[in-house]
């Protein structure tokens, strides 16, 4: 058995903005292992900034890791405890490895394209222009969740976008969610929560910036609309430590990247607490590629969620990898007559 790894910059089409700053290209790697003639492959993508593994050794660490390759998907997951995004390439990697098809992961009917995913339409941050036509974009591909993202222009501004959607259409025919990616100042939070409730949000992610548990529990105790965590969930390993996070803050939801929080291994482990407390949850991708895309979303259906889940980010880019992925009408589908193609396996 061998691994190697291969670095891939994936280009936006258009700048896209979040409350961190404008993204205009998104790096990721690809392990490949190779063993007795079959080939298996799996997604490590860092989000620059957030991700607790975006370190100056992670190539370092992607090196050791197919050096080690022969450890097995079970020893190397422990081993890569600090590294999540690589804990999910090899565990995509292993699986697709133990494929008949090195894409097909979890068949079911999503993978046979006799079902689909609901998904949120994602609302980029911008200006008021740019927004709007985004907006108007996603309503017209039929979506019926809409996430915006807020924290970047002016709030009033951003209360104006939202009063726009519901004057169009009503809670019950449009789903509406925001993030705040920890824009919101502490002392301004709940306020701002309060002249957000009265546009029939669904929720909100991450009003306040990680690492404040207290202020975040005072929150989620007093607000006026849903609030989940996303990330929140950012660097918190072993299970004792997310139950004490989940059981301190108390959030209505929790919002799951595996490329974030450790794989499938480390989303069951947030899912299972978080079920046991009462507390709804939603999976999201995090600007993988197809490939990292397609290994969550075939996951996410095997759990069965009714939620719309946060997985249509693979139209972004201008040298994706082809995939059978396509959205349509707010769902996404796995089309059985689209091809993969990726020159890594070949």
């Amino acid at each position: 058995m061998k691994a190697t790894y291969h670095k891939h910059i994936l280009e936006f089409k258009r700048p896209s903005g979040t409350s961190r700053g404008v993204l205009k290209t998104k790096e990721t790697w690809f392990i490949v292992i190779e063993d007795a003639g079959a080939k298996g492959i799996g997604e490590c993508g860092i989000l620059r900034g957030l991700s607790i593994d975006d370190r100056p050794d992670y190539e370092e660490k992607l090196q050791w890791t197919c050096d080690q390759i022969h450890l097995g998907v079970d020893q190397l997951w422990q081993a890569l405890k600090e590294f999540p995004s690589i804990q999910f390439g090899v565990e995509m990697a292993f699986k697709s490895l133990e494929s008949e098809d090195p894409f097909l992961l979890f068949p079911s009917d999503f993978t046979d394209s006799l079902d689909s995913i609901p998904i949120n339409g994602l609302v980029w941050m911008g200006d008021k222009d740019f927004m709007t036509t985004q907006i108007t974009e996603k309503l017209q591909q039929g979506f019926d969740c809409i996430k915006l993202k807020i924290g970047a222009i002016d709030f009033d501004l951003e209360l104006s976008l939202l009063s726009y959607i519901r004057s169009q259409f009503s809670k019950d025919q449009i789903e509406l969610r925001v993030d705040a990616n920890g824009a919101f100042a502490p002392e301004e939070a709940l306020d701002k929560l309060y002249s957000l409730q009265q546009y029939n949000l669904h929720s909100i992610e991450q009003p306040v910036k990680q690492g404040q548990p207290q202020i975040m529990r005072e929150l989620c105790k007093n607000t006026p609309l849903p609030i989940a965590l996303d990330e929140e969930l950012i660097g918190v390993y072993g299970v004792t430590n997310k139950k004490e996070l989940l059981l301190t803050i108390r959030p209505q939801y929790i919002i799951l990247k595996p490329s974030l929080i450790g794989g499938y291994k480390g989303t069951r482990e947030w899912i299972d607490l978080a079920e046991d407390l009462n507390i709804g949850w939603w999976i999201t991708s995090a600007l993988e590629s197809n490939i990292g895309l397609s290994a969550i979303a075939q996951y996410t259906y095997t759990l069965h969620s009714k939620m719309p889940q946060g997985l249509g980010t693979g139209g972004l880019y201008t040298n994706n990898i082809k995939s059978p992925l396509v959205v349509n009408q707010g769902t996404l589908q796995y089309d059985i007559h689209k091809n993969w193609n990726v020159n890594y396996l070949n």
